[in-house]
């Protein structure tokens, strides 16, 4: 069970510090985050939104239903997405970036797999 809250704290704490290359300096992900929900009519409003949404999921009681981590993960990976396909990929050819996204996907994927082995009973015949 403790492995399984270290996989989610982890995973979420890289999540969070992903940096996202900008014009003259680096932004942690959750400025960018905190920073886009407030600008109006930015079209990434809506996946910054749906980014903290999933960051705030995690923090619920359903956050261990196997659906509902899946829906969490989509929600944390979509403002990445979007800025992937704004933005060309050599733009992201950076350790700061690649590092934490890599610790948080694999995290995150390891952590989905093991709460589905816990919730899922046994059958034997």
């Amino acid at each position: 069970m403790k492995i399984i809250n270290l996989l989610r704290i982890v995973s979420i704490l890289s999540y969070l510090l992903v940096i996202l290359s900008g014009e003259m300096i680096g932004v942690p992900l959750v400025c960018w985050l905190l920073f886009t929900v407030v600008d109006v009519g930015n079209i990434d409003q809506v996946f910054a939104i749906l980014g903290i949404l999933g960051v705030v999921l995690n923090v619920t009681r359903w956050r261990n239903r196997i659906p509902v981590t899946i829906l969490i993960f989509i929600l944390m990976l979509l403002p990445l997405i979007s800025r992937m396909v704004q933005i060309p990929l050599e733009r992201f050819n950076y350790l700061s970036f690649q590092i934490p996204l890599s610790i948080f996907i694999i995290c995150y994927l390891i952590f989905i797999i093991l709460n589905a082995k816990k919730e899922k009973p046994v059958v034997s015949l």
